[in-house]
């Protein structure tokens, strides 16, 4: 992975658990790469949907709701976020 990749990622990490924090209350300690958002963090699919809006202000770009059918972890999410932003 490359020193851009690498800190793009964080970059996403760290707005994805901002986000997490203060828009559904997680405590930032549950919030791992391997958390799983449903189970883990008790992320329904509003708040996902809500998640998905915050994410198309952090990229500027409209998200297809498509692309985040299969995601499932955190770092299900940085990983969708990265492709999109390789388009």
């Amino acid at each position: 992975m490359s020193t851009d990749t690498t800190a793009a990622n964080t970059d996403v990490f760290t707005y994805l658990s901002k986000t997490l924090v203060d828009l559904f209350d997680v405590d930032p300690k549950r919030i791992t790469t391997e958390a799983r958002l449903y189970e883990d963090l008790d992320i329904d699919s509003i708040d996902a949907v809500d998640m998905v809006v915050e994410l198309k202000r952090f990229t500027g770009r409209r998200i297809d709701p498509e692309d985040f059918k299969a995601v499932r972890t955190v770092q299900d999410v940085i990983d969708a976020v990265d492709r999109l932003m390789q388009r």
